[in-house]
């Protein structure tokens, strides 16, 4: 089976166990953006519970998050981690916003997805996977995003080198895949989900629906 064979296999085999994940679970662009940028070295519940706070707060908005004091904010987010720090990245991100493009979200995802990543990733603080997950999921971009559940389940299906870059992941699925952005919103979602029911750092293949789809002995699999 060729590797573009196996991947769609994998799709599909996880797309019957999984059905429709609807990612990403957010009302709004910007929603997305902020959970992205909260996202980094924590949990998607810590995420929550920080958007949460924002939006009891009424601060959920471009205008009055820039307008916001940080002790406010490190306030609300705390739940989420590095709050002084997430609380920078979030202004310097509105910052660009406002400079760059107005505020309008209309106006910056009506740029060229690739000038806009390159945009994206001179923002202090916003790296590949934050300025992906903006593209992905607030833009409709179709751009793969790529994180340790996907090298994880990868590298142990024998699809992927367990030390490739971001880059090399990324360029193995969109070179196989069509250009789709909701084929990327649902496949990103189903790895994600079955890293961590199944592929965890202690794999649980026997119940795992890709359990016959190793691509190495499970005694290696320590990755």
């Amino acid at each position: 089976m060729t590797k573009k064979n196996k991947l769609l296999r994998i799709y599909k085999i996880l797309d019957e166990y999984y059905g429709d994940l609807k990612w990403w679970p957010a009302d709004g662009p910007f929603e997305v953006i902020v959970g992205a940028i909260l996202t980094q070295n924590t949990n998607w519940r810590n995420v929550e519970r920080a958007i949460d706070n924002l939006r009891l707060g009424n601060l959920l908005s471009p205008e009055r998050l820039r307008r916001a004091k940080d002790k406010r904010i490190e306030e609300l987010i705390k739940p989420c981690g590095y709050y002084r720090v997430k609380t920078r990245r979030l202004k310097t991100f509105l910052d660009f916003f406002f400079d760059e493009y107005e505020a309008s979200f209309e106006a910056m995802f009506s740029a060229a997805w690739g000038e806009l990543r390159k945009k994206l990733l001179m923002v202090k603080g916003i790296g590949e996977e934050t300025a992906d997950s903006i593209l992905l999921y607030a833009g409709q971009k179709p751009v793969f995003v790529v994180d340790q559940y996907t090298k994880r389940l990868c590298s142990r299906h024998g699809l992927i080198d367990g030390n490739a870059t971001y880059g090399e992941v990324q360029r193995f699925f969109m070179e196989r895949l069509p250009a789709d952005a909701a084929l990327y919103n649902q496949y990103h979602a189903l790895l994600v989900n079955a890293a961590k029911d199944f592929c965890k750092k202690t794999p649980r293949c026997s119940s795992c629906p890709l359990g016959k789809m190793a691509g190495r002995p499970k005694e290696d699999w320590t990755s």
